[in-house]
C-alpha cells in the first residue's frame, strides 16, 4: 500500500521545525556560557560576605542554647538548679476487656468495672495526661529547667517521662501510649535507641538531688500560701520537687514530703495546680 504524500509533507515539516529548534537552542546556550563567568563573579561576592556573617553569627550563638526549643540543656544552664515533679496515685490500669488489653477509664468501661466490684469514678487516665501537658508544654521545660518527671500509679508502678519527650495530644493516642509502656516497661524514640518513657524501680527518692526540698499539694492542708512568695523563701541552692496528685479524689499519701501546703482556697485540678506552679517559676527565673 502506498503512503498519501500528505501525511510524507507534514512529518518533513515537523523534522524542519526540530532541526530549527535545535539550532535556535545550540544558539542560546552558547550566550548563556558567555555570560557565565559574569554571572559567577557577581555571585561569588555575596556569598562571601554572607559566609563571613554566618561565622561571627555562629560563634555569638554557639555560647547560648536555642530559645523554645525542649532540647538537654547547655552547659551554661546546668549549673542551675531545676525542678523535679511527681504525679502520685495516677490511674493508670490495664486489663483485658473481652479479647483485648485495654487501659481502664470510666467512659468506656464502667459496665466492665461495676460487673468486677469497682468504681468507676476512680478510673481517671486523663488527668494524668492533662498533667503531663501542662508539665511539658510549660516554659519552664522549653527553657531546659525542667531535670525530670515521675509518674506512680495507684497499683505502684514507677515510671519516667524525659523532659523533650511530646506526649500525644489526643486522649485515645496517649491510652495507646501508655498501654504499651506498662506491657512492655519502656518505648524509645523512632529512629533511635534512646528511652523516652521508663519503668523504674522503686522508691522515687532515689532519683531526687541530694540537696532537694519536697513539696506536696493538698487542698486540705491548714497551710494557705501563695506559690510565687513560696518559692521566693525557698534558697537558689536548693532543688525544688513538686508533688501532685494524679486522682479524681483523696489526699496523697506519702512519707517522703518536707511540707504540706494548699495553693487556693478552692479544689484545683492537677493541671490547674501545675500550671500556677509553672508560672511561678517562671516569673522567678524570668522565663518569658
Amino acid at each position: 500500500m502506498v503512503r498519501p504524500y500528505a501525511i510524507k509533507g507534514k512529518k518533513r515539516k515537523n523534522r524542519g521545525e526540530k532541526y530549527d529548534k535545535e539550532e535556535q537552542e545550540h544558539k542560546e546556550q552558547v550566550e548563556e556560557e558567555e555570560k557565565e563567568p559574569a554571572k559567577r563573579a557577581a555571585i561569588e561576592k555575596p556569598t562571601e560576605e554572607v559566609e563571613g556573617k554566618e561565622e561571627e553569627e555562629g560563634g555569638e550563638a554557639g555560647t547560648d542554647e536555642l530559645e523554645g526549643i525542649p532540647i538537654a540543656p547547655s552547659d551554661k544552664k546546668n549549673n542551675k538548679n531545676g525542678v523535679i515533679f511527681v504525679l502520685e496515685k495516677a490511674s493508670l490500669e490495664v486489663a483485658k476487656v473481652g479479647k483485648s488489653f485495654q487501659l481502664l477509664n470510666s467512659d468506656d468501661h464502667a459496665n466492665f468495672l461495676r460487673k468486677n466490684n469497682k468504681n468507676p469514678a476512680d478510673y481517671r487516665p486523663d488527668i494524668t495526661h492533662q498533667a503531663l501537658l501542662s508539665i511539658l508544654d510549660s516554659p519552664v521545660n522549653k527553657a531546659g529547667r525542667l531535670q525530670a518527671v515521675y509518674v506512680r500509679t495507684e497499683k505502684g508502678v514507677l515510671f519516667e517521662v524525659k523532659p523533650h519527650v511530646r506526649i500525644p495530644r489526643t486522649y485515645k493516642r496517649f491510652s495507646g501510649i501508655m498501654l504499651q509502656l506498662l506491657q512492655k516497661l519502656n518505648i524509645t524514640a523512632v529512629g533511635k535507641r534512646e528511652k523516652l518513657l521508663r519503668v523504674i524501680k522503686n522508691p522515687v527518692t532515689n532519683y531526687f538531688p541530694v540537696n532537694s526540698r519536697k513539696i506536696g499539694f493538698s487542698y486540705s492542708s491548714d497551710k494557705l500560701a501563695k506559690m510565687r512568695k513560696y518559692i521566693d523563701a525557698v534558697g537558689d541552692d536548693v532543688n525544688l520537687v513538686f508533688v501532685v496528685g494524679a486522682m479524681a479524689h483523696g489526699k496523697i499519701e506519702v512519707d517522703y514530703i518536707d511540707d504540706f501546703i494548699a495553693i487556693s482556697g478552692y479544689p484545683l485540678s492537677a493541671a490547674m495546680c501545675i500550671a500556677r506552679i509553672t508560672e511561678a517559676l517562671a516569673d522567678k527565673w524570668s522565663i518569658l
